[in-house]
């Protein structure tokens, strides 16, 4: 086993969830026609000065304290420069030696894993974000296209401390991240519209004890997959390198999807070479501990603290409450789900296995999904009640989304019923002469061969007969033909 060590930390940009930018009242909206959403400050004309957007500040404060950040009380933006087609002012603004919060932590858990791991965050800081090039390749010639649409957007930067050792450890660490601040709703955190996207800073070790690695910085991470197979390239890479006895250079990779591997982008690079100096048109400025009280008081219930609660109050096994509280929108609708039917383990039941394995198998959204909590917990309701059977409420759960139609349409539609159990012993007599073998094998200690007779009956009564009662007609002919 190689003697090796990751160490790993990440920078997350998070696109803040506001309707206009972060310094211009120009609004936003993914997918729009390249260049329309761009005025005069995001264009850099001359004259025009920026204007701090106070829902980006209200919104930031919130990730912080989400996030177990120290808010700062005075804060300032700065400008980092540096030459790209996408930057039409040619620095960005953003803060360097006064970031507006720092000293965080986020615990998180690995599945099929014990206990809980810890990355602390370094800082975290406010943000314009970059335009955007779209390149084509022409016979004779590249040609680069430039929509600014998306500069100035407001992002957060959330910097961590090197506590990662694994891509796996950075996958769920991201995860987590990610879902927090969902459960805040300071970001959609769509990866693919690249309203959260990923930075990863690598370098190995001859083992723990060992100094730091020199680190190689990754960029292009636009899923969670990419981060973590990004992270296991570059780590064999840099041991390779060493165990050959070159030296691993300080530089930006980018990822390359298809092919699988990091190429490089530049090499050394540090916070001099962007010439940071404070932003003279936005002076330095007091964020007031009431405020950031205020806005404390308004934190709804994060998911480290529901699914401690649907331990403690729904009963729920720790397995069950993390998948319902992975997603903000999955505790949403397994909520909805127990104030219709009142039973919160078959409603976690439900929506884990069958639920999520619908909407993942079809690839749509929870809050797409045609079979609400409102339908989901009234089958529930008629399951609890006797009214159908186990197996029929799978049937009619599949008509819900294949259909479209609420639960009693469907059961009067498809005659969904469950059988009287007057007419079960007649079956049961029936089948039992049928199979004197399977019955010899149940007087002889086999108890498994009974799932045959109840298997049989539920398939020739089309999942109508109640299982509780053909199981105890079962016992009672098997007594009764012993006796």
């Amino acid at each position: 086993m190689s003697a090796w060590e990751a160490v790993i930390g990440l920078e997350i940009h998070s696109q803040l969830k506001t309707k206009t930018k972060i310094f211009a009242t120009d609004p936003y909206q993914y997918g729009e026609l390249a260049n329309t959403q761009a005025g005069p400050v995001t264009l850099a004309l001359p004259g025009v000065l920026p204007v701090l957007n106070q829902e980006v500040l209200d919104l930031a404060i919130l990730a912080g304290l989400a996030l177990n950040c120290k808010i700062a009380e005075i804060t300032k933006f700065d400008r980092k420069h540096y030459f790209y087609p996408d930057l039409p002012k040619a620095y960005q603004i953003s803060q360097y030696d006064m970031p507006y919060a720092v000293d965080g932590r986020v615990e998180y858990a690995i599945p099929k894993t014990q206990g809980e791991h810890l990355v602390r965050i370094h800082r975290i800081h406010m943000e314009e974000d970059a335009g955007k090039l779209l390149h084509s390749h022409h016979p004779d010639m590249q040609v680069s296209y430039v929509d600014l649409n998306r500069a100035g957007v407001p992002l957060i930067e959330i910097v961590t401390e090197p506590d990662l050792r694994t891509s796996t450890e950075a996958y769920y660490f991201l995860a987590t991240l990610r879902n927090i601040l969902r459960y805040v709703s300071v970001t959609d955190g769509n990866m693919e519209e690249g309203s959260l996207r990923c930075d990863a800073n690598v370098s190995v070790r001859p083992g723990p004890d060992a100094p730091f690695g020199t680190r190689v910085e990754i960029k292009n991470l636009n899923s969670f997959r990419a981060v973590q197979a990004a992270i296991d390239y570059e780590i064999e890479r840099q041991i390779d390198v060493l165990e050959s006895g070159g030296q691993v250079i300080q530089s930006t990779v980018l990822w390359d999807a298809d092919a699988r591997v990091t190429r490089l982008m530049r090499t050394k690079e540090d916070a001099e070479d962007y010439r940071y100096f404070p932003e003279p048109d936005l002076p330095p400025f007091y964020i007031a501990p009431a405020k950031v009280k205020k806005i404390a008081n308004s934190m709804p219930e994060l998911p480290d603290a529901k699914r401690k609660r649907y331990e403690a109050e729904y009963q729920l096994p720790p397995y069950d409450a993390a998948v319902l509280t992975q997603e903000k929108e999955i505790a949403e609708y397994f909520e909805a789900t127990v104030k219709v039917c009142g039973d919160p383990k078959k409603s976690s039941n439900w929506v884990k296995d069958e639920v999520l394995g619908v909407i993942n198998k079809q690839d749509i959204a929870l809050t797409d999904f045609v079979c609400t909590p409102a339908r989901l917990g009234r089958l529930i309701q008629l399951i609890a009640s006797g009214d159908l059977t186990s197996k029929m409420a799978k049937q009619v759960f599949e008509h819900i989304y294949t259909d479209d139609m609420d639960v009693d349409a469907i059961i009067q539609k498809h005659g969904y019923k469950q059988m009287d159990n007057a007419e079960l012993p007649a079956l049961v007599n029936k089948l039992m002469a049928a199979h004197p073998d399977n019955v010899t094998k149940i007087k002889g200690g086999n108890e498994r061969v009974k799932g045959f007779f109840v298997g049989q009956i539920m398939k020739a009564t089309r999942g109508q007969a109640n299982p509780g009662e053909l199981n105890r007609l079962i016992d009672e002919w098997l007594q009764k033909s012993t006796s």
